[in-house]
C-alpha cells in the first residue's frame, strides 16, 4: 500500500495509476524532449519529487528506466491542430462584430492581437512547466506546485469553466434549433409540436450526437469531427463576407405583415432615430465605419476578447496524445491553432461590422434574421453554427472528466464503466441546468469571470514560478518576473470582469460577462 503523498505522484499524465514494480519488467516508450538548444534529451516522470533534473534512472540490468507516460501518442499534428482549434472556437465568434462596433476597428484589432499573443505565452508557460517535471495533466501540475490545494484548485476551475462553456453551447442549441426548424418549415406549424420544443431537442442532440462522441477513450479520435466543426465555421465566415456585398446600410428590415410573396419592409435603425416613421437621409451615424470608439458598452467587450482564446484545459490532454511529442512541436500546434482562430475571429468581426455598422446586434445571426428570417443561406449558416457548437461539446467534456478523475479517483487506472458513467452524469447535469435554470448564462458569467482568468493567466504563471527550480531561474530573472506580471494581469482581469458584472446587475442590464 503506497503512502498518500507517493501515490499522488505516481499518477501519470492521463490520470492512470502507476506502480513502480511495473517498470521493472515492462519496457516503456522513451519520451524525447527538447532543451533550449534544440537538442533532444530524455525526460522522466519522477514520482518521488527528488529527481526532476535527472536524465535517467538506472535499473539493475543497466537499462534506462522511463516512466513518463503509459500512453503512446498517436494523434497526428494536423488532427491536434483541429482539436485545439475547435476547443478555442466558441460561440463567442457570433458576438465579435458587436464588440468591434463598440471598440472601433483599430482598438478591436489591437486587443485581439494582444490577447492572442498572451494566450500563446500562457501555453508556453504550461508546456515549460510540464516539461520540467514530466507531467502532462493540469491538475498534477497544481499538485507539484502547491500540493493537494493546488490540484483541487486547478480541477475545480477546469470543471466550472468547461461546464459553463458546455452549458452555453447547449443553451444555443435549445434556443436556436427550434427557430431554425420553424424557419425551414416557413413558420406554418403549430408551436406546440414536440420537435419545436427546445427542451426535447437539446436532450435528443445530447443523447444522439454528443454522448457517443464523449464516450471515446482518446481525445485524438475527435480530430475528424473537429475538422468538420471548423469547416462549418469557415462556411459561416464565407457567408458573412458574401453578405457584406449584398446588404446595403441602412438595411431594409423584414416585416411580418406580408402579402403573397411581397413582404413589407422598414428601414432599419434604432428607435430614437425615427422621426415621423422615417429616417433622416443625412444621418449616417449608424452607417459610418469607426476606427476607434469608446462608449458605455466598450467595457463589456474587453472580457469577451480576453476569453476568446480559452483552450488551456485542453492543451495538456492534446499534448499527451500528440504523436512524437516535444514542447516545440506542441507549441507549434498551439501557435497554428491560435493564428487560424485569430484570422477567423478578425474577419468575422470585420465583415459582420462593415455589413451592419452601428446596427449590429450582440448576436450577429439575429441581425441577418431581421432582414429575412427565411433567407436560405443564413438558415444554412445557422445550421452550420449549431453543428459546430454541438461538436465542440465533447472536446470540452474531456478535460472535465479528467479533472474529476484526478480529484476523486487519483490512484485508479482506466475503467470503461467509470469513463462512461462520468460522461453520462455530466451531460445529464448540464441538460438539467439548461432546461430548468432560468438565468444560467448569468450564473456562468460569474464562473467564467473567475475560472477563465485563473486558467489562462494566474495558474500557468504561478505554477511556472513554483515548478522551475530557483537554481535555473532565480526569482529576479526575466522569465519569472514576466510570469509574475502575467499573474498580476490575470488578477486584474478577474477584478475587472467581476466589477462589470456587478455594475451590470445593479443597473438592471443584461450583459453578463464571461463565457466562451
Amino acid at each position: 500500500m503506497m503512502e498518500p503523498a507517493q501515490s499522488e505522484m505516481n499518477i501519470l499524465s492521463n490520470g492512470k495509476s502507476h506502480d513502480l514494480g511495473d517498470d521493472m519488467g515492462v519496457p516503456m516508450k522513451t519520451f524525447l524532449d527538447e532543451d533550449q538548444n534544440g537538442t533532444q534529451t530524455v525526460r522522466f516522470d519522477d514520482p518521488d519529487g527528488g529527481l526532476e533534473n535527472e536524465e535517467f534512472l538506472p535499473t539493475p540490468d543497466g537499462k534506462k528506466l522511463t516512466r513518463f507516460t503509459d500512453f503512446e501518442g498517436k494523434t497526428s499534428f494536423g488532427m491536434s491542430v483541429f482539436n485545439l482549434g475547435n476547443a478555442i472556437m466558441g460561440s463567442g465568434i457570433l458576438g465579435l462584430a458587436y464588440a468591434m462596433a463598440n471598440t472601433g476597428v483599430l482598438l478591436f484589432w489591437f486587443l485581439l492581437t494582444a490577447v492572442a499573443a498572451l494566450s500563446s505565452y500562457s501555453i508556453h508557460l504550461l508546456l515549460k512547466s510540464s516539461g520540467i517535471v514530466g507531467i502532462r495533466a493540469y491538475e498534477q501540475l497544481g499538485y507539484r506546485a502547491f500540493g493537494t490545494p493546488g490540484k483541487m484548485a486547478a480541477g475545480i476551475a477546469i470543471t466550472l469553466q468547461n461546464i459553463g462553456a458546455m452549458s452555453s453551447y447547449l443553451y444555443i442549441v435549445k434556443s436556436e434549433l427550434p427557430l431554425v426548424i420553424q424557419a425551414f418549415l416557413k413558420g406554418d406549424t403549430d408551436s406546440d409540436l414536440w420537435y419545436l420544443n427546445g427542451n426535447y431537442l437539446v436532450i435528443m442532440v445530447s443523447a444522439s450526437i454528443i454522448l457517443p462522441l464523449a464516450l471515446m477513450k482518446q481525445l485524438g479520435y475527435l480530430g475528424y469531427t473537429s475538422g468538420f466543426s471548423l469547416s462549418c465555421m469557415v462556411f459561416f465566415l464565407s457567408a458573412v463576407i458574401y453578405k457584406k456585398f449584398q446588404i446595403p446600410c441602412p438595411f431594409e428590415e423584414f416585416s411580418a405583415n406580408t402579402t403573397a410573396g411581397h413582404p413589407s419592409v422598414n428601414v432599419s435603425t434604432h428607435s430614437h432615430e425615427y422621426i415621423n416613421g422615417l429616417v433622416h437621409e443625412d444621418d449616417d451615424s449608424y452607417c459610418s465605419t469607426r476606427m476607434f470608439t469608446i462608449n458605455s458598452q466598450t467595457a463589456y467587450t474587453i472580457p469577451i476578447l480576453a476569453f476568446a482564446f480559452v483552450c488551456h484545459p485542453e492543451v495538456l490532454p492534446i499534448y499527451t496524445e500528440l504523436r512524437n511529442p516535444t514542447k516545440k512541436r506542441m507549441q507549434q500546434v498551439s501557435n497554428i491553432s491560435i493564428l487560424v482562430m485569430y484570422t477567423m475571429y478578425f474577419l468575422a468581426a470585420l465583415f459582420g461590422y462593415l455589413t451592419f455598422k452601428g446596427n449590429v446586434e450582440p448576436e450577429l445571426l439575429h441581425t441577418y434574421s431581421r432582414i429575412d428570417p427565411y433567407d436560405t443561406l443564413i438558415l444554412c449558416v445557422r445550421v452550420a453554427v449549431l453543428t459546430a457548437v454541438t461538436l465542440t461539446v465533447p472536446i470540452v467534456l474531456f478535460p472535465v472528466r479528467r479533472a474529476i478523475q484526478q480529484m476523486l479517483f487519483p490512484t485508479k487506472s482506466f475503467n470503461w464503466l467509470r469513463h462512461i458513467a462520468i460522461a453520462i452524469i455530466l451531460l445529464t447535469f448540464i441538460n438539467m441546468l439548461v432546461i430548468f435554470a432560468p438565468n444560467i448564462l448569468g450564473i456562468f458569467g460569474i464562473i467564467g469571470a473567475t475560472s477563465a482568468p485563473c486558467l489562462i493567466f494566474i495558474f500557468p504563471a504561478v505554477f511556472y514560478i513554483r515548478i522551475v527550480p530557483k537554481e535555473d531561474e532565480p526569482m529576479n530573472s526575466t522569465p519569472k518576473i514576466l510570469a509574475a506580471c502575467f499573474a498580476a494581469l490575470g488578477v486584474s482581469f478577474m477584478v475587472m470582469s467581476l466589477s462589470f458584472i456587478f455594475i451590470d446587475w445593479t443597473t438592471g442590464g443584461g450583459h453578463a460577462a464571461g463565457g466562451h
